[in-house]
């Protein structure tokens, strides 16, 4: 098995630069120098030994991305599309530089115990956390952790988040525009202090400054699988009293258009929906979903960078980072205004 220094002699360079050019540290190293370390690489078939790296520099290169599980019942966040382009930012990201990728679900505080000590992880990226034993347990363990839709302040993390109050605005707003006055809202189950509470508050704000009156029965908590969110279109399907649905994921909005479509309700002609995300299957769903944009992948590659950036000593402008929103229009909402429909 070749070593660094092997690669060093062939390529004629010192070790120094291709361990450069093995951590991604291209900028060090002239175009025509990388592509020669990376071809002696691939020829020799050499394979840099993480445990042997991990024990002269104490650094393992390794950022962990963790699911915090919460739900009621065991679902794998990998299945759900939105976490799916996450995590595709987050490892394109850390490649590009020479780090490496960990996903772990953990279910509360022991598990993370016992992660950190099982595992030597440069820093951690953390999906949805609530300000709880979990995250003091996460700030007694002194790790580097950025947090990515999280509404918790502390100045020891950095936080990666999103519009979700402005988002949800644009949403309600826009299918009040067209008409629409008995509007369902349709999310998992939130916690204070979180995203969909967030979400809630700009559903409420844009019915309160349009003089409709916000109804705690035109709000519907699903876990966000295939199959509850197809029996809560099935659900809604036998109310004939609302015009719209505002979904607060897309694969729930997908779901409800599936469950009002086996009941024979269809959409948009009897409801309209708009969902969040804007993920890919949001252009395959019948109709096409109008929905709230969001870059998923940037935001993955947003709190990666940070990471990276704070692990290496390099500043960081900000610790609280906010994306913004834009509304995407397909066909899935109806103009109630429009006196054919």
């Amino acid at each position: 098995m070749p070593t660094i220094k092997d690669i060093a002699k062939t390529a004629g360079v010192s070790v120094t630069t291709v361990s450069n050019v093995i951590h991604g540290k291209h900028r060090r190293a002239a175009k025509q120098t990388i592509e020669r370390i990376n071809s002696i690489i691939q020829q020799s078939n050499y394979t840099p030994n993480l445990s042997a790296r991990t024990l002269v520099s104490k650094s393992s290169r390794i950022i962990g991305v963790i699911n915090h599980l919460i739900y009621s019942k065991p679902i794998s966040f990998l299945q759900d599309p939105f976490h799916g382009a996450l995590l595709g930012g987050i490892e394109n990201t850390l490649r590009e530089r020479g780090y490496y990728m960990m996903i772990r679900t953990v279910a509360d505080e022991g598990e993370l115990y016992s992660l950190f000590n099982n595992w030597n992880l440069d820093g951690v990226i953390l999906i949805g956390l609530f300000k709880d034993e979990f995250f003091a347990r996460l700030l007694e363990s002194g790790k580097p952790a950025a947090l990515l839709d999280s509404y918790i302040k502390n100045d020891k993390i950095f936080n990666i988040g999103l519009d979700d109050f402005g988002g949800a605005r644009l949403a309600v707003q826009y299918l009040v525009d067209r008409g629409h006055r008995n509007i369902i809202f349709a999310a998992p189950p939130f916690h204070r202090h979180g995203v969909i509470e967030e979400r809630l508050r700009g559903y409420k704000s844009v019915l309160k400054a349009n003089g409709i009156l916000f109804r705690s029965s035109n709000v519907y908590q699903r876990e966000i699988t295939v199959d509850e969110s197809v029996e809560l279109g099935r659900e809604l399907a036998r109310r004939r009293d609302f015009s719209a649905v505002f979904a607060t994921a897309d694969m729930l909005a997908a779901g409800i258009i599936a469950g009002l479509a086996e009941r024979g309700r269809r959409v948009p002609r009897d409801i309209s929906v708009i969902g969040f995300d804007d993920v890919f299957f949001s252009r395959l769903t019948a109709p096409p979903l109008t929905t709230i944009h969001q870059d998923i992948m940037r935001k993955g590659a947003i709190a990666a960078g940070v990471m990276m950036d704070y692990l290496e000593g390099k500043e960081i402008a900000s610790r609280n980072i906010i994306m913004p929103v834009t509304l995407v229009e397909r066909g899935s909402v109806a103009d109630r205004r429009d006196p054919c429909v």
